[in-house]
């Protein structure tokens, strides 16, 4: 928490308010907190029963007094410049629902492994929408530490689906992009941090519904994608499921699935798999990670 608070003074704007929800059961987090009271902007919300990151999150954004949120885990970091950058992105389209952008990944002692783009262009104008929803059902291809989004946006579409216990982020992008426009910056301003204790990890292994989670936010949507381009979505989209639920099996040391996971995706044919491999990034999720676990930093 210490380098996240951190890399937030680093970038420092009187404008950054920091939602503070602490469950913790001992005074480990907020000491740490009050190291920095006098460099960052804190709001103090009592939890009031809530624990968990979703339920957190929606709590802490209901209570942010800015017009746009961001929004940043624990162990992730924003990169020098990111103030800047942010302001000048809701200064040129200040009523756009979602601001995405590249974040790099980095390893438990902060060097960077790779840079996990999204497959939209930049520009100053919205990605078209049915563009969009097409590469984003098949896979998330969004880290959170990177989001620009406007509050009102958030509360209006539901924010995080306490069900969704995975793929929550991955179905609030989805609700703001068929809520109002989405803007694309090529340029990276935040860190996700990778490490062993991960959701991907630790949630595939203990929970049975893995997989299911993924179909559900595939099920909720993929109306949205007009009729005629609908099954070509699906057929990617599930490829896409097996892969994931394939990486997060090997993770846990079960590698039977891999297989079956490629033979998923050669099932495609040459068109359909390039397709996949473009919009799923599924090279610059994976490379990184094994070049963490090389290195033995993973």
């Amino acid at each position: 928490m210490e380098r996240t608070l951190s890399s937030i003074v680093a970038d420092s704007d009187p404008g950054i308010e920091v939602v503070v929800i602490d469950s913790s059961p001992d005074d480990g987090s907020m000491a740490a907190i009050r190291r920095f009271t006098d460099r960052v902007n804190f709001r103090f919300v009592d939890p009031d029963g809530i624990d968990g990151c979703s339920p957190k999150t929606n709590l802490g954004v209901r209570h942010a007094s800015a017009r746009h949120i961001t929004w940043l885990c624990q162990d992730d970091l924003w990169l020098p410049g990111r103030t800047a950058a942010v302001r000048g992105w809701i200064m040129g389209r200040p009523d756009a629902a979602l601001h995405l952008a590249p974040t790099a990944i980095i390893d438990k002692d902060d060097k960077v492994r790779g840079i996990w783009n999204c497959p939209l262009a930049d520009g100053e104008e919205p990605v078209e929408r049915s563009a969009l929803l097409e590469k984003l059902l098949v896979q998330n291809f969004v880290a959170v530490a990177s989001p620009v989004i406007r509050r009102d946006a958030w509360l209006a579409c539901g924010g995080l689906d306490l069900d969704l216990w995975y793929t929550g982020d991955w179905d609030l992008w989805i609700k703001l992009a068929l809520h109002g426009e989405v803007l694309y910056h090529d340029t990276v301003t935040a860190a996700f941090r990778i490490h062993g204790s991960s959701a991907t990890t630790t949630g595939s292994r203990e929970a049975s519904n893995f997989k299911a989670q993924h179909h559900i936010v595939v099920e909720r949507h993929i109306a949205a994608i007009p009729a005629s381009r609908r099954a070509q979505v699906r057929r990617l989209a599930n490829a896409s499921i097996d892969v994931n639920s394939a990486l997060a099996d090997a993770a846990n040391g079960r590698l039977r699935a891999l297989g079956e996971a490629l033979m998923s995706v050669l099932r495609l044919g040459p068109v359909g798999a390039g397709r996949y491999i473009h919009r799923s990034r599924i090279i610059e999720r994976v490379l990184p990670r094994l070049r963490a676990k090389s290195a033995g930093v993973l």
